[in-house]
């Protein structure tokens, strides 16, 4: 067994079927993920809606899986797919349980503790061990760029301590990251990309909001 997981980029086109885009084109472009070694035929993805809706799928799934942000599965070569152009991308993984998860951790879901929930379910209805959780936090806007309203930054100083903002500037990945901490999650790697202003090499909505998205890609493979 091994742990396929990737995050996508520019070059790689865009894969989300409800931005302006042609479905022929993310067709193709999510078949080319093939190359990468996933089961593309099996690959399950979500509505993603900016909750904390976590969703355990199998090979019996649809494979649109509706108003959720984080998927979780214990099925080989089924691969999890999320979406994002400056949310962060979150993949999960227990090689030890066999366990795999995938995360839309936006602002919203971010402050309904996407991470910890979905975690939580991987312990308790997996029984993964914290110990054995590993977490990739992928390319994502940074705190460096990611500004909000005063009222949404006393927000996050209040629920998640000062040490989250800068001005009006938040960190969303330190949430995330705080998030799996308490639950003794400590194998965190966590992208410093920052979706904005680092490059042109992933999708950002708030730079062009007319844009694709990229994609984090996690499969247990056989």
């Amino acid at each position: 067994m091994e742990v396929l997981k990737i995050f996508t980029n520019k070059k790689d086109g865009n894969l989300a079927y409800h931005v302006n885009d042609k479905k022929c084109n993310v067709d193709r472009n999510r078949e080319a993920l093939k190359k990468y070694g996933f089961t593309i035929n099996n690959l399950r993805y979500m509505n993603q809606v900016h909750k904390n809706r976590v969703i355990c799928v199998s090979k019996n799934s649809l494979k649109l899986i509706d108003e959720c942000d984080a998927l979780i599965t214990s099925e080989k070569n089924l691969p999890l797919m999320v979406m994002v152009a400056d949310c962060i991308p979150i993949l999960l993984y227990d090689e030890v349980s066999e366990v795999i998860a995938a995360i839309h951790a936006g602002r919203n879901s971010t402050f309904l503790n996407i991470s910890k929930i979905t975690a939580q379910k991987m312990i308790k209805e997996f029984n993964c061990q914290p110990k054995n959780i590993k977490a990739i936090l992928g390319p994502s806007i940074q705190k460096c760029c990611y500004e909000v309203s005063q009222e949404l930054a006393n927000i996050v100083k209040t629920s998640f301590g000062e040490e989250f903002v800068n001005n009006r500037n938040i960190d969303l990945q330190g949430i995330n990251k705080k998030q799996l901490k308490e639950l003794g999650i400590t194998n965190i790697e966590v992208s410093n990309h920052c979706t904005k202003c680092t490059d042109d090499k992933y999708f950002s909505y708030r730079l062009i909001s007319d844009t694709g998205r990229f994609a984090g890609v996690i499969e247990l493979k056989e």
